[in-house]
């Protein structure tokens, strides 16, 4: 992490938060595992970051600071989710590793969501925030509240973990999902029109109450909102909707038809009420969110 200037109460957090953004989700995806519940996760610490600015006083180390209030957040989540038990093992502050023992050819940066979740929370927060994030070992531990031995022993554990991951078989233990027939035939039809801009019939397709979160951007609520929406996608031409999934949700992957053989620039989520479309997420402006994600055509 690149050393920032003191931040005053007097500064404005919305630069802060804008340049922060994409690496922020990158350490909530990989701690929680999923690129669209860290984009939750995100936006949670992201709303307890703006509440506690007003009474945070000068803040020495801001882009620190925001890390532990991400870090806290995606803690609070994995504890909901009850998915693993979160421990500050002690018998790891007896384990002194080299700060320079690191796994060859950036494995760790380029680790599966899948991957990080298969270490204990402790570890796969310090392999994150160190080799994922740049972090040094004081600034992890002050995400982390833990001391520098405890930092180093999780540093070194989790590494040792994920080299044995990586030579592992590389199976799928997971089979792959399809979508349904109905699914496809919902999806295919809204695409269809989407991409031969026919946007009169994609109005027809979406309820009266219909919600959209333009992440990062805006939200918008009610038919006549939301079709404002649509006439922003009319007046350019860099996207091209495919069906597919994302971490086995339907979705919808938008590329850019002037790259070829190129991968999604970014996806939108559908919801849907008696056959009309009820919300959409559309992650536009938020094209870092597809960074690690598993998706399928």
């Amino acid at each position: 992490m690149k050393p920032v200037l003191e931040m005053s109460a007097t500064d404005t957090i919305d630069r802060l938060l804008v340049a922060m953004r994409p690496r922020l989700h990158r350490y909530c995806a990989r701690m929680v595992g999923s690129v669209i519940d860290g984009e939750d996760v995100l936006q949670d610490a992201l709303i307890k970051a703006v509440e506690a600015f007003a009474s945070a006083g000068p803040i020495g180390n801001p882009e620190g600071w925001l890390f532990r209030i991400a870090h806290n957040t995606a803690l609070d989540f994995l504890r909901r989710r009850n998915r693993q038990e979160l421990l500050r093992s002690s018998e790891e502050v007896e384990m002194i590793a080299d700060p320079a023992d690191f796994v060859a050819d950036h494995e760790i940066a380029r680790a599966s969501l899948r991957t990080f979740m298969r270490l204990p929370v402790a570890q796969r927060s310090s392999v994150i925030l160190m080799d994922v994030l740049g972090c040094s070992l004081q600034e992890v531990g002050e995400v982390m509240e833990f001391s520098l031995p405890a930092v180093k022993a999780a540093l070194h554990r989790g590494r040792t973990r994920l080299r044995e991951l990586a030579n592992e078989p590389d199976a799928d233990d997971q089979p792959h999902q399809e979508l349904s027939q109905a699914e496809r035939d919902r999806l295919g039809a809204y695409v269809a029109h989407f991409n031969a801009r026919d946007f009169d019939a994609i109005r027809a397709m979406i309820a009266d109450d219909v919600r959209l979160d333009l992440v990062n951007k805006t939200r918008l609520n009610g038919n006549a909102e939301v079709s404002r929406y649509f006439g922003n996608y009319s007046a350019v031409s860099d996207w091209h909707l495919v069906p597919g999934l994302v971490e086995g949700h339907p979705a919808i992957l938008v590329f850019d038809p002037n790259e070829t053989n190129s991968a999604p620039k970014y996806f939108m989520l559908l919801n849907w009420s008696d056959d009309k479309v009820a919300t959409i997420r559309d992650f536009r402006h938020a094209a870092y969110v597809i960074d690690g994600a598993d998706y399928r055509i």
